[in-house]
């Protein structure tokens, strides 16, 4: 790809990043303005692979149905079959004894693994295509914003320090957060203190091999589907591992865990260390006895989750991980993208078209704001209490995913683009789900940690399965939702009462134990 002229200093739109969020930010915004001057400033001179492996219903829609990727995405990735979790206790030996969560059928609506490396450059790709000036490798040192006026960047490319100015800034630097740490906006979210180690390996069992198959007969024969291309979650108490499929052979695997919960272990290379870590679970040690990890492609991020104060302004906007990051469980980046970077160009295509930006923008920034929280209350918040616990999970899983299905995932495939403008419990009919999820999530924390008091964690986690016919957008599916729903109540009635009467479960860390080996595996 070519660079940028030197003379080239005046623009109408400046993304910080190339990547998904970023290329994508100038696609949808030349579809609608192709007169715009839009400039991407890139500072790797190739992408390599980063976390976000993983797709589901909504992003898979915005990837492959707005930005017509369906084609790359069936040639060059894998075709995701779905979630599944796998929960283990000190009486679970061998792979065939751990309970297991997923669908026992092949998925209804598409999602994929993506190769994240592969994928963003495409991307970038299709965004010069349409007349992107692209400069690469180079850094934005500087931003210096001007609120309704000209913005301006000071960029390094090469030996050259350039000064850019536009009327718009997208920032699309993922983690690294640029404006928002610039300008003070940056909060971590330390109501949820959770860690990654991550690397790709080689070398990892299939799960639908013939070995595993002939080896464990009846666990073979329970899925009718695959299970080697879902996500696959491996579980403890206060930690998961993700488990993600990659074109040509190699497996992302990571481990997230709750630093209230869990003391990574110390010495070591970080890649022994995650393979320890993993065989601690009957199967992880099966799937891993002969896994390598890729040399150099070990990676730990220190407090994953974190927000910021100011999401949008008149002349600014952030999308993607450069706003804010929720949590890698469920696979919510790639959703955020799809939010954040069709509402920012919603904002910037307006002000072009002479509207108030004033405004557009506060409400730009009040539904991201309440998103964030709302999201994050409803489903992560204390969710480490109870993710190695097979009964609870079965329960919070269904009703999870059956309102993401009833009420997210439904809004694009019956009304279009449009559903992609409104962030996640944003709309009034969605307030009550939020308040309900919230309500057994908290409910399901406080259950797992009154069996920590007692003793019996993982008592329900040998040898069950549940295996549901999946998901559609029909009617029908309510069933599934509704049995869950009535299995919440049957498990207040039954165990629940023990807490009824305590108050919320505490924030503070005072009452964890931090273990350096998954609990119960020991």
């Amino acid at each position: 790809m070519n660079a940028a002229s030197p003379n080239d200093h005046e623009y109408d739109v400046a993304i910080i990043g190339g990547s998904l969020s970023g290329a994508a930010t100038a696609i949808l915004l030349l579809r609608e303005l192709p007169h715009l001057r839009v400039l991407v400033v890139e500072k790797a001179p190739q992408f390599t692979r980063k976390v976000g492996e993983a797709t589901v219903e909504v992003s898979a829609f915005f990837l492959g149905r707005v930005l017509d990727l369906t084609q790359h995405l069936n040639e060059s990735h894998l075709v995701k079959q779905g979630m599944r979790f796998w929960f283990s206790n000190k009486d679970a030996h061998s792979l065939a004894d751990c309970s297991e969560i997923g669908p026992r059928y092949q998925v209804r609506l598409p999602s994929y693994q993506v190769d994240r490396s592969v994928l963003d450059e495409e991307v970038l790709r299709r965004a010069f295509e349409l007349g992107v000036t692209l400069m690469r490798p180079a850094k934005v040192t500087r931003v210096q914003l001007s609120d309704g006026g000209e913005q301006s960047l000071t960029v390094q490319h090469g030996d050259d320090i350039q000064q850019i100015t536009a009327r718009w800034i997208v920032d699309a630097s993922g983690f690294a957060a640029q404006l928002a740490r610039q300008e003070g906006w940056h909060r971590p979210n330390e109501a949820h203190p959770t860690c990654a180690i991550w690397s790709r390996w080689r070398g990892v069992k299939d799960w639908d091999s013939r070995e595993l198959a002939t080896k464990f007969p009846a666990w073979g024969m329970a899925n009718y589907g695959l299970r080697s291309t879902a996500t696959n979650h491996l579980t403890g108490d206060g930690w998961w591992a993700w488990w993600i499929p990659l074109k040509g052979g190699d497996v992302s695997i990571g481990v997230v865990y709750d630093q209230r919960r869990v003391e990574w272990p110390k010495g070591g290379s970080q890649g022994q260390k995650l393979k320890d870590f993993l065989s601690l679970h009957p199967a992880g040690k099966e799937l891993l006895e002969n896994a390598t990890w890729v040399d150099g492609d070990v990676h730990v991020r220190r407090q994953l989750p974190y927000s910021t104060t100011t999401f949008a302004g008149d002349g600014f906007t952030l999308v993607g991980d450069a706003a804010a990051f929720l949590d890698p469980l469920y696979s919510p980046g790639m959703d955020w993208i799809t939010y954040t970077v069709c509402r920012s160009v919603d904002l910037i295509v307006a002000q072009q078209r002479g509207e108030a930006v004033a405004p557009l923008a506060a409400k730009h920034n009040r539904d991201f704001r309440r998103s964030y929280d709302r999201w994050f209350a409803a489903v992560y918040q204390d969710k480490y209490e109870y993710l190695g616990e097979f009964d609870l999970m079965r329960l919070a899983f269904t009703m999870d995913l059956g309102f993401f299905y009833l009420g997210i995932v439904s809004q694009p495939f019956k009304r279009g683009e449009v559903a992609l403008r409104e962030p996640v419990f944003m709309t009034p009919p969605s307030t009550p789900f939020f308040y309900f999820m919230r309500a057994y999530n908290r409910r399901f924390a406080r259950i797992a940690s009154a069996r920590r008091e007692r003793r019996v964690l993982g008592q329900h986690n040998l040898g069950q399965r549940f295996l549901f016919p999946g998901f559609s957008l029909e009617p029908a599916s309510g069933k599934l939702l509704l049995k869950a729903v009535f299995g919440w109540a049957w498990l207040e009635l039954a165990e629940g009462w023990r807490t009824w009467f305590r108050g919320r479960l505490k924030e503070s860390a005072a009452t964890h134990v931090s273990a350096p080996t998954p609990a119960g595996l020991t």
